[in-house]
């Protein structure tokens, strides 16, 4: 394994093959005092302004949701990193991220804001022109102007390049003239301004600019949703409408370059959001188990009970360590293109693309922790949780969409090894080197020397096997499967999943390695629980995607080999995780709601 030093940060995947410094790796616990104000002044904006007219705006009382984000506006909530020049803030990447999730907690408010302040503008803001950043950046950022995002389409959502919108130029040369209708648009139905996808003569994907009141251009009626209710979702309609050619967004052609880089920036803000609200709900889990009493005892004091607390604030805990380590590597990297001559939007989109594999892994297991959070949180709840006069229902059914938009996990579990791959093939990512030295150590005697000693020795050793695990795995997947493994989706999920594991373990270890040289062991014990008890857990579950892989494409003395050596990569010593659970558990009811 090799190490990082302060000259050279990790690129984009090579965790998966080199080792991380904990010491130089970002955690919550290193915000500076001003990101800390902005994590309060969001927490603030939630109790004061939005969950108390949750009930109103669940029911899309006319107006309000706009008279809201115009409030968060003022306070700065919806320009945290536009630049200064366009009447933002001028704040880094992680300010921005924690805007996301502390504004994440907002149910559908949550959901009209990122999809303003995402979507709904970062278009226009990195591949407008001069003159069109100038007139709707200002605005935008003021939430003067409300932005929404038109791609998908009734028939194409995951394959988006298969849109049937169209566009033509006018015969005079002054419009393009679009066809076509677009589905599920957040905020469609009070929006300004839409970032929208066409093909010009049918081939040529193109985003435009277009704006309300356009003539040929009509907005449907109000979806009727599962869950997020509050959130304005329309199908947009364009007949024969006229867009000015200045309003064309980028380069004619180019269109897919904008939808997916904004994707990459979108994916991690909304495991951001799904952060912020796994909190919320977790919080209101720990109120109701601690005031519930059954069989004449708080429900909190049940083992059972314990259990679903505390895995509930592990997931989320491990979650956010990953999401802030990620968010720190985008902003150092969104600053060394900065200083090499980019552009303000050459720099932030080529540092996220740097970072696509992390923000497509980070989407899926934020969306994943957050649902299993609040399904945790409707069975604490019992019967209750079934009505909606209690909050952990309605969290129930918003949550559900975050596994479906920006990519749905599936299509992010498949990218997330496709770009691996991608990259090795490009030469960016070495995996050949050290795949083939997993396979010789496979074929050799097991070294049964003398281990390494450290307080985190242990764990140290099982992520760098985790990491020949899906070496291993992968190694062999290609070899054997070639250029037929992009048809073999199950195997490359489960490559995937062991990789989410991975990156989350690390990160989660690397929290704790830090704070423990910080604070000192005692004050840390309760991270190291959460952490270890993570660990264990992680290890059966990469063993056994590991396995579903093997026995996939693989048989006789080789799947035999691979089992024994996928054994040896994934074990880990005994845990007591039961205890470990419980302390934690204590921790949550001392606190009355998750303040770890």
């Amino acid at each position: 394994m090799e190490a990082t030093n302060k000259a050279k940060a990790l690129q984009g995947g090579e965790w998966i093959i080199k080792e991380s410094n904990p010491y130089e790796t970002f955690i919550p616990e290193d915000f500076n005092e001003e990101q800390s104000m902005v994590m309060d002044m969001c927490e603030q904006f939630l109790q004061t302004e939005i969950l108390p007219v949750v009930e109103r705006i669940d029911k899309q009382e006319p107006g309000l949701v706009p008279s809201l984000m115009e409030k968060a506006g003022e306070q700065g909530l919806l320009s945290t990193s536009f630049p200064e020049a366009y009447g933002g803030l001028g704040k880094d990447f992680i300010t921005s991220t924690i805007v996301n999730e502390g504004l994440g907690g907002g149910h559908s408010f949550s959901v009209a804001i990122a999809a303003h302040t995402g979507i709904g503008s970062l278009p226009i803001l990195y591949f407008g022109t001069e003159a069109q950043k100038q007139k709707y950046i200002p605005k935008l950022a003021s939430g003067e102007w409300k932005g929404a995002y038109g791609l998908t389409e009734p028939n194409s959502g995951s394959d988006a390049l298969s849109a049937k919108t169209v566009a033509k130029l006018s015969d005079d040369g002054k419009y393009y003239i679009l066809n076509g209708q677009k589905c599920w648009i957040t905020n469609g139905g009070f929006a300004d301004v839409y970032t929208v996808f066409a093909k010009i003569d049918g081939d040529k994907f193109t985003g435009f600019i277009v704006e309300r009141g356009t003539e040929g251009f009509t907005q449907g009626p109000e979806e009727h949703k599962m869950g997020i209710k509050g959130s304005s979702t329309v199908q947009l309609y364009f007949q024969d409408c006229k867009v000015p050619v200045e309003n064309v967004l980028g380069e004619i052609g180019k269109g897919h370059i904008i939808a997916f880089n904004i994707l990459n920036i979108g994916r991690l803000k909304l495991c951001a959001a799904t952060l912020g609200g796994a909190k919320k709900a977790t919080d209101t889990s720990v109120k109701y188990a601690v005031t519930r009493e059954q069989f004449k005892l708080p429900i909190a004091k049940f083992g059972a009970i314990k259990h679903k607390m505390a895995e509930m604030a592990i997931r989320l805990w491990v979650c956010e360590s990953a999401l802030y380590r990620t968010a720190k590597w985008i902003d150092d990297k969104e600053h060394e293109l900065a200083a090499g001559g980019k552009t303000f939007a050459e720099a932030l989109l080529g540092a996220a693309e740097e970072y696509a594999i992390e923000c497509a892994i980070l989407k899926v297991f934020g969306s994943e922790t957050l649902d299993y959070v609040v399904d945790e949180g409707v069975q604490i709840h019992g019967g209750n949780g079934f009505s909606d006069e209690y909050m952990i229902s309605k969290a129930y059914r918003d949550s559900r969409i975050n596994r479906i938009y920006e990519g749905t996990n599936e299509i992010n579990r498949l990218l997330t090894v496709d770009m691996v791959l991608k990259r090795a093939m490009k030469g960016k990512l070495d995996l050949m080197g050290p795949a083939m030295a997993v396979q010789k150590e496979l074929m050799s005697i097991p070294d049964f020397g003398s281990e390494d000693e450290g307080p985190f020795a242990k764990e140290l050793k099982a992520v760098a096997n985790f990491k020949k695990a899906i070496l291993m795995v992968a190694g062999a997947a290609v070899q054997k499967l070639m250029m037929q493994l992009d048809k073999e989706q199950e195997i490359l999920m489960n490559i995937a999943d062991m990789s989410i594991e991975l990156y989350h373990v690390e990160s989660a270890l690397l929290r704790v390695m830090k704070l423990t040289r910080d604070k000192g062991e005692a004050a840390t014990t309760l991270y190291a629980d959460m952490m270890r008890t993570y660990l264990y857990d992680a290890a059966d579950r990469i063993n056994k995607s590991g396995k579903d892989a093997l026995n996939a494409f693989a048989d006789g003395d080789e799947l035999r080999m691979m089992h024994i050596g996928l054994k040896r990569f994934t074990k880990v010593e005994a845990y007591n995780s039961k205890d470990a659970r419980r302390r934690i558990a204590e921790r949550l009811v001392a606190d009355n709601g998750y303040k770890l």
